[in-house]
């Protein structure tokens, strides 16, 4: 079964991926974090572009293979792009104020709304099993609210925790616009992550520039957990892939494995970071990893 060790080391890539954002935000201006992540990103797939116009047989997998596009398809990338761009803004402000053991739980809600997206948009039908996932993840977050007012942090108050739910929500719809692009339109995942990555980083150039500008500013500090947060998504990203792309790979167990990653942000908070609340967290995020199972 390599599609599933494929699966669990994606999951605990996406772990430390929540982790190492953390720990770069603490205390240090969003942007230039954003920025370098996202051009650590960019700087991995650039060559491969470049390889791939050069001399494409002998790329050491078909999956870094990244031939050429339409500008029409182009297009549909820098869409892509922009979208995940703003919503990797929004999640980047919110992580920044909020623990990771609340921030973490709020992101691993996304196929809630994908789905709720997809029955709303693409009129989709949900299962009797999904309904009951639903269910169980709108209780558990109603839950979780209860639980994060023990430490000041107000759900219906507190900016950084809509700017969270702004980014799961806007990564929500990235989730369905992946699907569009991947099942419609003919592109390989590798096309895909590689044009992305490198739109992602044209698009924080003006950002960064304003930022620049500023004659107050939030300092920035230089530290090695910046680049790790690009290199630790893009990771996890060709782990999920190349276990789809496995003959036999079920994807009803790759999506609910994949969402584990939950798990390993929340214990990294707790110990890493001495978060509060143990249990009554511990139960939220059983309830939702419960949630997403059924709606997978």
């Amino acid at each position: 079964m390599t599609w599933l060790i494929l699966t669990v080391a994606s999951a605990l890539l996406l772990g430390f991926y929540d982790y190492f954002k953390k720990v770069a935000l603490d205390g240090n201006a969003v942007l230039p974090v954003l920025f370098g992540s996202v051009m650590s990103g960019a700087a991995v797939w650039l060559p491969f572009i470049v390889w791939s116009w050069i001399s494409p047989d002998t790329l050491p997998s078909d999956f870094f293979h990244v031939t050429s596009l339409s500008w029409r398809d182009h297009g549909l990338l820098f869409a892509k792009s922009a979208l995940v761009g703003a919503s990797w803004l929004c999640g980047y402000y919110g992580l920044e104020s909020l623990p990771l053991s609340v921030a973490s739980p709020i992101r691993a809600t996304s196929p809630l709304w994908t789905i709720l997206m997809a029955i709303m948009i693409l009129g989709e039908s949900p299962t009797e099993k999904q309904m009951w996932g639903m269910a169980v993840i709108f209780v558990s977050f109603f839950a979780f609210t209860l639980v994060s007012r023990r430490e000041g942090i107000h759900f219906v108050k507190d900016k950084a925790v809509f700017y969270m739910i702004a980014a799961t929500l806007l990564g929500s719809v990235s989730a369905l616009y992946d699907k569009h692009l991947l099942q419609s339109t003919g592109l390989t995942p590798g096309q895909v992550q590689a044009w992305f990555s490198i739109y992602t980083a044209v698009l924080m150039v003006p950002p960064m520039i304003l930022w620049r500008a500023r004659t107050k500013r939030h300092p920035f500090e230089w530290r090695w957990s910046v680049p790790l947060i690009g290199l630790t998504l893009l990771g996890a990203d060709i782990l999920y892939f190349s276990a789809i792309a496995v003959p036999g790979a079920l994807i009803s167990l790759i999506s609910p494995v994949r969402r584990m990653s939950i798990a390993v942000s929340f214990l990294l908070g707790i110990f890493a970071f001495r978060e509060k609340q143990i249990f009554p967290k511990a139960v939220c995020v059983a309830a939702i990893l419960i949630g997403v199972l059924l709606l997978s």
